[in-house]
């Protein structure tokens, strides 16, 4: 097709295209390289994910300039992984990942969510220095009182059973970072539906409003008519839940919630009868706007901490309390979501604890 409608011009082999690829890469990795020669300290952060039958890694390097104290960010890695996602393998890949770069001994954290491949992953191999200082008050202040049974005692150990245990030292990992914004997403997650356990009221209103809700919002965008049919009653369009972004759902509501206070409930009548879905009756849509309230902080929280440049560590413990804060202020102002509010508020203060 190029040939045809360019005569003129010389279309690009594959083969050409692949090196001039491959040598941009090794290009950009010496300028990363020498960049991070220069830093002293740095973090890094690393997700892995799956995406069309693939399996990718992903890592990130963080520091701050030591003159103008600004954030500089780089992309080190985003490769293939192969096999399990266990948790030698993730550190084995990480290790791999900072060796290359040569700031293995200048990570001072490395962030990740709380995934149970990454937490053992980080407890096996990772950094402790706090146990590392405990565990040496303890043998030096027992070395001199066993000095003198050592001499007269032999302890014998099984070398088959030292050499298959695993002391970790395998691979060499930085000191473990949760990632702030993975335990905020956690109450809008899995808090929410942990409160469904603790009043009934709560869980009956919670599953039939979500469950008219996802219909709907299913429903809308699957479909040109009902695009069209939500557009002249409404005004506006439903939002589309998004699995990877973490205040989706919030968003989804509050659009609901905003559409039927400007609106009417009317608007939303008239979709849910052209779409064939049950109408929200008033304790539900009550409920939505209980949740909505509840949610908000917690979405700000977010904003703030998913900041891309202008977020720092400092941002973290401010945010959480004065998110505890406006909890405790809707504790007497909610009804319906007054379970998630309990429950919001018992996860925020663990987290401001492990702080």
């Amino acid at each position: 097709m190029m040939e045809t409608l360019q005569p003129q011009c010389t279309v690009m082999t594959r083969k050409t295209l692949c090196s001039k690829i491959q040598d941009a890469v090794k290009n950009m990795k010496s300028i990363i390289i020498k960049k991070l020669s220069t830093v002293n300290y740095v973090a890094t952060t690393t997700d892995c994910w799956s995406a069309r039958q693939h399996s990718y890694l992903g890592v990130t390097c963080h520091w701050i300039d030591d003159i103008s104290l600004e954030r500089h960010s780089a992309a080190l890695a985003c490769r293939p992984l192969k096999g399990s996602h266990t948790f030698d393998v993730l550190a084995a890949a990480l290790e791999e990942i900072h060796s290359e770069y040569h700031i293995r001994e200048k990570v001072t954290r490395t962030t990740t969510d709380s995934g149970s491949n990454f937490l053992k992953a980080f407890r096996l191999y990772g950094e402790d220095k706090e146990e590392e200082t405990t565990n040496w008050q303890e043998d030096s202040g027992s070395i001199l009182d066993d000095a003198e049974d050592s001499e007269l005692e032999v302890e014998y150990q099984d070398v088959l059973a030292v050499l298959d245990d695993n002391t970790g030292l395998e691979y060499q990992l930085p000191r473990h970072q949760k990632c702030a914004c993975h335990l905020l997403n956690l109450i809008s997650t899995v808090d929410a539906t942990a409160a469904e356990a603790t009043n009934d009221t709560y869980k009956r209103l919670s599953r039939s409003a979500f469950a008219k809700g996802h219909a709907l919002w299913n429903k809308t965008s699957r479909s040109i008519m009902a695009y069209e049919t939500v557009e002249r009653e409404c005004k506006l369009q439903f939002l589309r839940l998004n699995q990877t972004c973490w205040s989706s759902l919030f968003l989804a509501v509050e659009r609901l919630v905003r559409i039927h206070k400007e609106q009417g409930e009317k608007a939303i009548r008239n979709v849910c009868t052209a779409l064939k879905i049950k109408m929200f009756n008033p304790a539900e849509m009550g409920f939505l706007v209980e949740y909505t309230a509840v949610m908000k902080p917690v979405a700000m929280a977010l904003n703030i901490l998913q900041g891309e440049s202008s977020v720092h560590m400092g941002f973290l413990l401010p945010t959480l309390y004065q998110l505890l804060e406006k909890l405790r202020k809707l504790e007497s102002s909610c009804k319906m979501c007054r379970p998630l509010v309990d429950d919001a508020l018992w996860m925020e203060s663990r987290n401001v604890l492990e702080k």
